[in-house]
């Protein structure tokens, strides 16, 4: 398994457009400056009444399929 790390900012007004079909994937910057594009939902369980803010490790498969995300520092 292989994973990223990004540090994310996320207005809780922002996220929401991925609810209302706006947004559908999110671009960053992971730690070691490779430019990534992942799905927005993949954040839902990362929402706190602030937004989504953190640093996050998003592990996916060898073929670039999702496999889990978790705060590794707020």
């Amino acid at each position: 398994m292989r994973y990223i790390v990004v540090d994310l900012n996320i207005s809780k007004k922002q996220y929401l457009l991925h609810y209302k079909g706006y947004i559908d994937n999110v671009q960053a910057y992971s730690l070691d400056g490779r430019k990534v594009r992942f799905p927005a939902k993949i954040l839902q369980p990362m929402l706190l009444h602030d937004g989504i803010v953190g640093r996050f490790r998003i592990a996916f498969d060898n073929q670039g399929r999702f496999q889990s995300i978790e705060r590794v520092q707020r």
